[in-house]
């Protein structure tokens, strides 16, 4: 069995919110798919980090969800910036239990054991949070990366970290992150939200301070899960 990586899927089957507004997106659906069933087996996981649906409301997900549960592997899904439709653990597992979506999981305040791993991680925060409501969420968000590194560990395997803000962009970093990492001795983080070439440019993609950082948004892997293990 083999752990694959991807984030920022941006799904609008259910919305208006299409995506082939912005360059390279253009059919990227099908992209995608065609790509991760060349890959990715049903006795696989596919970790995806955040950005997974435009909907607003959970019941807005189904085309959507329905959409990723027919791929082929267990997914674990992580929060990103744009999941509005998050809610809480009980309401989410309910809700893919009575829409027969078998191969969702969450990671949230909590770590999945795959193999000789256990993935854990959480959406992060903005590395230059600089108001009070900001320090408060990047706080928090904090306390959620240190209690499901933690929830690894308490399973005797190795973390396999994942979060949707990059820790580390250019010159900016997120020391409040980047200490647990070091604390924890994480060797490598996967991460997502960043988004165009321009952007990519400054993205931290290999070792940085003694972590190996991968970038896994969906248009810079060229809609292609990543194999991490």
């Amino acid at each position: 069995m083999s752990i694959f990586a991807i984030g920022d899927l941006h799904f609008s089957f259910g919305t208006d919110k299409p995506m082939d507004i912005f360059s390279g997106w253009d059919g990227y659906e099908k992209r995608l798919e065609k790509n991760w069933r060349a890959l990715v087996k049903d006795t696989d996981t596919v970790v995806i980090a955040g950005d997974i649906s435009w909907a607003m409301k959970l019941r807005e997900t189904y085309a959507d969800f329905t959409f990723i549960n027919a791929l082929p592997g267990k997914k674990l899904l992580l929060k990103g910036n744009h999941d509005y439709w998050w809610d809480t653990r009980r309401k989410m597992e309910m809700y893919f239990y009575e829409n027969h979506f078998d191969t969702l999981g969450i990671i949230f305040n909590s770590a999945t054991v795959v193999e000789d791993y256990a993935v854990c991680g959480t959406r992060g925060w903005f590395y230059d949070a600089e108001n009070d409501a900001d320090k408060k969420v990047l706080n928090r968000e904090a306390g959620r990366l240190r209690t499901s590194i933690n929830e690894a560990l308490k399973t005797g395997k190795k973390p396999l970290v994942f979060l949707h803000y990059p820790p580390v962009y250019g010159t900016q970093r997120c020391d409040e992150l980047l200490n647990i990492l070091k604390e924890y001795h994480i060797d490598r983080c996967y991460y997502g939200h960043l988004h165009g070439r321009q952007v990519f440019r400054k993205a931290v993609t290999g070792e940085f301070e003694g972590i190996d950082f991968r970038l896994i948004s969906s248009d810079y892997l060229q809609f292609t899960p990543l194999l991490v293990r």
